[in-house]
């Protein structure tokens, strides 16, 4: 029988993605050899694109040398999916948890992600849903309001979801958001009539609704981590 299971989370702030990126890469080597502990990064970025191993590369709508113009980066990564947006004003969570431990499969994995953000949204009194065949991540009537993009190696989780908060929309008119046309991008701001709490009170909602659809006991907080750089190891 499986004891309490416990999560820490890491509440970064405002991380740039390739430090973000770099930070999942060695949790992810550190929870293979059960050196830490189911771990979740909790965090935003600046404005960024990023490219799944799903891409097409006509859903970017605007020529790479206008993202500078507009203040965003692009970068190509190993998740799935296609192309999407980050940035201030999103909840993004990025798991590094062992889901053999668990006894969870990919797909279980996706869908108790949706579930914990169609979960944050009803407690806003928004009704989210998951999306129809082809449409991934979680949606209020047709238009989105999160995206699903994860990497699993070796049974080992990075990458994740991204809940749109309050972010400026307009960056997703530059793209065909996860490659599917003709549907909005919305957020919560724009779908309740509930006036909102600070940010950092609905990121920390989210990973109560991500602890309690995963069964862990315990959450213990870690603030503002270390970020890798090319000299640094994180004890």
């Amino acid at each position: 029988m499986r004891g309490p299971r416990k999560l820490e989370v890491w509440k970064m702030g405002v991380v740039n993605y390739l430090d973000a990126l770099k930070l999942q890469e060695k949790l992810v080597s550190d929870r293979k050899i059960c050196k830490i502990p189911d771990t979740v990064l909790s965090l935003q970025h600046p404005p960024t694109y990023t490219v799944g191993k799903r891409q097409t590369d006509h859903n970017l709508l605007i020529p790479m040398s206008e993202l500078k113009n507009i203040g965003a980066e692009l970068h190509y990564t190993q998740r799935g999916g296609d192309i999407t947006f980050h940035g201030p004003r999103q909840a993004i969570l990025y798991p590094v948890i062992a889901l053999r431990e668990i006894g969870f499969g990919a797909r279980n994995y996706v869908e108790k992600l949706e579930s914990t953000m169609i979960e944050l949204a009803s407690l806003y009194g928004v009704k989210a849903c998951s999306g129809q065949k082809g449409e991934t991540g979680v949606w209020v009537e047709d238009r989105k309001i999160g995206a699903i993009g994860v990497r699993i190696s070796y049974g080992i989780t990075s990458h994740g979801l991204a809940f749109n908060i309050d972010p400026d929309l307009k960056y997703f008119k530059h793209i065909v958001p996860c490659g599917i046309a003709n549907k909005e991008v919305t957020s919560l701001r724009r779908e309740t009539v509930t006036e909102l709490p600070a940010e950092e009170i609905i990121h920390e909602q989210l990973i109560s609704c991500f602890a309690r659809l995963f069964g862990y006991s315990t959450i213990t907080w870690k603030e503002n981590p270390l970020i890798l750089s090319d000299n640094e190891e994180i004890e």
